[in-house]
């Protein structure tokens, strides 16, 4: 008896293009393409795939009635049928039957929009990048229409969107609680909207959707630069006060001050582990972590002084948490408090715990280079400002003597 062959299992080969849908206030969809593209990159073969996005200006309306329904079905073979002559047009594309006329009709704000959601859905954070994109959004649908595409920006679209940003009313995506609606946009706002253009322009060029970067065409002196901030910092005398000064809340006292001789962030601090903490050969301790700003591995020696501020690990436990904090944004309420129960008339926030660690180390004749690596700072630039501060301090120090005799 002739024995069958078993059939071949084809493996299943993943759809280029798919629909997907973006939930909108009003409670409708709207339908985009999603499409996956992938190519050979480099002679050896690697291969890569590309991910870019195409909005249809179609829409998927609450289902209330019968003729709803019926609309929707409408709709949704309107979008397959777009969506089938995607794939013959990108299987054209890996052929060398390029058409690109297409992808430049893109809405510029609708694709913002999912660079913005596509943030959150990595980071989970709503105030980072999610909320600048989404601010950037609401500024260029202000400055151009709902209707934008890619095919607008050019070098004098970007030069009017600078010049509108100047003037412009801070309508952010979530209201500030520090400004009212009328306020315009702050120089540091308008440099960080600008930057996020550059980067929505850059994933275009990279999606294929624009051919060239119009940035390229933009001079340096036409782009919006940043103000120089204060860094506010605690001296050794502030410190000293508010050591001796009651908080309502010891942990939060107790993980500032530990900031304040250690240098690390909030986000750090407050997600710190005993299993963290380790002795070097030379008994000395070492905070390791992954720190969250840079994705990088750091060790963050530690000093005596420091370590007077870490609570007591009662059980034992090296997976617990060193200091069990409440949300920054009331973490800084109850440090608000503090800082002014001690009587001292700066502006303070969790964040200024690192200004101190900086200018702290320097005044205390820690070399610049060294400070910047306790630090973790990716560029010895960043721990330079601090140097400056103290030089303007001792400036202004001195200047206070002028006149005395008079």
């Amino acid at each position: 008896m002739k024995m069958s062959k078993p059939a071949t299992k084809v493996p299943k080969v993943k759809e280029p293009i798919k629909i997907r849908f973006k939930a909108l206030a009003d409670g409708s969809k709207s339908i985009y393409l999603e499409k996956y593209e992938t190519y050979n990159r480099t002679e050896a073969g690697t291969i890569t795939t590309k991910k870019n996005y195409e909005f249809l200006r179609l829409y998927i309306i609450p289902e209330r009635t019968v003729a709803d329904k019926t609309t929707n079905q409408t709709t949704l073979a309107l979008a397959n049928a777009i969506k089938a002559k995607k794939i013959v047009e990108l299987q054209n594309n890996h052929h060398g039957f390029k058409n690109t006329a297409s992808k430049i009709k893109t809405n510029l704000v609708e694709y913002i929009r999912l660079l913005a959601d596509e943030a959150l859905e990595k980071s989970g954070l709503k105030r980072s990048v999610y909320y600048t994109l989404h601010s950037l959004s609401n500024h260029i649908r202000q400055y151009a229409g709902e209707a934008t595409t890619f095919a607008q920006v050019d070098k004098e679209f970007i030069l009017g969107f600078v010049n509108y940003l100047k003037t412009a009313k801070n309508f952010n995506y979530k209201q500030s609680k520090k400004k009212v609606e009328s306020d315009t946009l702050s120089q540091n706002t308008q440099h960080n909207l600008y930057v996020k253009f550059v980067y929505v322009l850059k994933r275009a060029v990279n999606s294929d959707i624009i051919s060239f970067n119009p940035l390229d065409k933009i001079e340096s002196d036409d782009k919006p630069k940043t103000e120089g901030s204060k860094r506010e910092y605690l001296t050794i005398e502030e410190i000293k006060v508010l050591i001796n000064t009651d908080c309502k809340n010891k942990m939060v006292k107790h993980a500032f001050l530990f900031c304040c001789l250690s240098g690390l962030r909030y986000s750090d601090v407050s997600n710190i582990v005993w299993g963290d903490l380790w002795k070097d050969n030379e008994h000395n301790t070492i905070l390791r972590l992954k720190v969250r700003k840079t994705k990088r591995n750091e060790d963050f020696p530690i000093s005596d002084e420091a370590l007077r501020w870490l609570p007591e690990n009662e059980i034992n436990d090296k997976s617990r948490l060193i200091f069990r904090l409440p949300k920054n944004e009331h973490a800084n309420t109850v440090l608000r408090k503090w800082i002014a129960d001690a009587g001292i008339k700066k502006s303070i926030s969790f964040h200024c715990s690192r200004h101190t660690a900086a200018t702290l180390n320097l005044s205390l004749g820690v070399p610049v280079e060294t400070v910047s690596k306790l630090l973790g700072h990716t560029k010895i630039s960043t721990t330079q400002i601090y140097a400056k501060i103290l030089d303007k301090a001792k400036k202004d120090a001195l200047s206070k003597q002028n006149g005395i005799f008079d």
